[in-house]
């Protein structure tokens, strides 16, 4: 067949292009509804493929003005739209559609609509069925992997994006990964992802041998820290090793060493950490030798670090300094268009290591997982959607399953400081003290994580050093 395919990200319309080559059609591509309307009036086309939202003209008026021309009436028209998003499937039905696949794409089911598109039009079709084994058939597991990541997803060594706003921070990290000599600051709500961000600066999309050594800065007594990072001399403190240690650093030579949690690092010591990233030397506790090592830095912080800084918990050079390569990871309920894809990705996963034989979401599951906050973000949904498919046998989640967001979207709904600040502060005693207030929320917290003291800092959304001291 003839194909028009439509979509502004290129590297996606170029992946597809190249796959549904392969299946032994002849495509066009097109990066925006106006190049492709002047594309249609150049050419006669047997199937129209576009993307539903792109800038400017949207996949859906692009196929209402097709269908009105009238070197296109024959022209049969397939669009690409959101999982779930069921108005723009309707509306393109009644535009002329002929058919609409969910996004991110299916290649099966891709394929399959492309053979009733022949049988309609009464074409004689290549032989476009996939392989039982790609390893020996017409196409590679790679050729799966580039066709798949159209439609907004894309690979980025073991992660897969589903966004947008995520791709072009993934392009930074790319370009950050070529740079070893800038340090890299990674901020972001806690169960974002930043310490698979900050794997994917190290490793980029090569198989790279050098260490990624990580340390959770908040798991480390203030005491050790030193020494942790930057090894001793044996005999330098009471109870240290007679031959002394190696630290960190030493372990992560020529490679990277992640500072999780970086704000809980000892302030006495961030002068220190300043040093090294400025001089590549250092010494270690009790020696008196000056050791250069190649080792480059990336701090995580789920806390705002520029408030530490104004509060005096930070210092200011050490916070610009790492900031040189700066990457914010926006919360999942501010993304969702990550939140359906994301979801199915871990419902396929958890079943196949279960055995279990769930394809997907009722439309009133979806409708949760798409509205709800998310506080705990991704790490919280992978937990949520592996109990779902241990706990449970079925081959749809519904809402029942889920009633655990049910009953949180009521928690914050009646909590939200945004759209119900006013009736939740008018609702608290006067003279109530915050502390009192505060130790309820943990205690609930608590409760709910099972006396988990990890599982409810994750929870709350601060570090496990931070819950210890109010826990005191």
């Amino acid at each position: 067949m003839k194909i028009l395919l439509v979509d502004d990200e290129e590297r996606s319309r170029i992946n597809l292009a190249d796959f549904l080559g392969k299946l032994g059609h002849q495509v066009s591509q097109s990066s925006s509804a106006g190049q492709a309307l002047q594309s249609l009036d150049d050419s006669s086309f047997d199937l129209l493929l576009t993307d539903n939202r792109m800038p400017g003209m949207s996949g859906l008026d692009l196929m209402r003005k097709a269908s009105g021309l009238p070197a296109c009436r024959d022209m049969t028209m397939v669009m690409f739209t959101a999982y779930g998003d069921m108005d723009s499937s309707i509306s393109a039905l009644r535009a002329g559609a002929f058919d609409y696949l969910l996004k991110p794409l299916n290649i099966e089911e891709l394929v399959k609509t492309l053979q009733r598109v022949e049988q309609k039009n009464g074409i004689n079709p290549p032989s476009m069925a996939l392989p039982a084994d790609t390893s020996g058939g017409a196409f590679a597991e790679s050729d799966l992997v580039e066709a798949a990541s159209f439609s907004q997803s894309g690979r980025y060594g073991e992660m897969m994006v589903y966004s947008r706003s995520m791709r072009k921070i993934m392009a930074l990290a790319r370009k950050l990964h070529l740079n070893r000599s800038i340090p890299v600051l990674i901020e972001g709500e806690t169960g974002t992802g930043k310490e698979m961000v900050a794997r994917y600066i190290h490793y980029g999309d090569d198989n790279m041998d050098t260490p990624f050594v990580a340390i959770n800065c908040a798991a480390i007594p203030e005491s050790l820290f030193e020494s942790e990072l930057m090894g001793y001399e044996g005999g330098s403190f009471s109870g240290s090793h007679i031959r002394g240690s190696k630290g960190k650093l030493d372990l992560a030579q020529g490679g990277t060493l992640f500072l999780d949690e970086i704000s809980e690092i000892p302030l006495n010591l961030q002068a220190k950490l300043l040093r090294f990233i400025q001089e590549k030397e250092y010494y270690r506790v009790g020696g008196l030798s000056l050791l250069k090592s190649d080792v480059r830095i990336i701090g995580a912080s789920n806390q705002n670090l520029k408030v530490a800084v104004d509060c005096g918990r930070f210092r200011q050079d050490l916070y610009y300094r790492l900031k040189v390569g700066n990457i914010y990871l926006p919360p999942l309920r501010e993304r969702k268009d990550t939140i359906l894809p994301l979801a199915d990705k871990f419902l396929q996963k958890f079943s196949r290591q279960n055995s279990k034989a769930f394809r997907g979401f009722t439309p009133e599951a979806a409708h949760l997982l798409a509205e709800y906050r998310w506080p705990g973000n991704i790490r919280e949904m992978r937990n949520l959607i592996e109990w779902i498919v241990v706990s449970e046998d079925a081959d749809l989640v519904d809402s029942q399953q889920l009633a655990i967001i049910t009953d949180n979207n009521a928690w914050w709904e009646e909590h939200d400081t945004e759209q119900g600040q006013e009736t939740s502060l008018n609702s608290i005693p006067e003279g109530l003290p915050l502390n009192e207030i505060s130790n309820v929320i943990i205690q609930r917290a608590l409760i709910k994580n099972g006396g988990n003291k990890a599982a409810t800092a994750r929870y709350l959304g601060i570090s496990r050093s931070a819950l210890y001291k109010r826990l005191k």
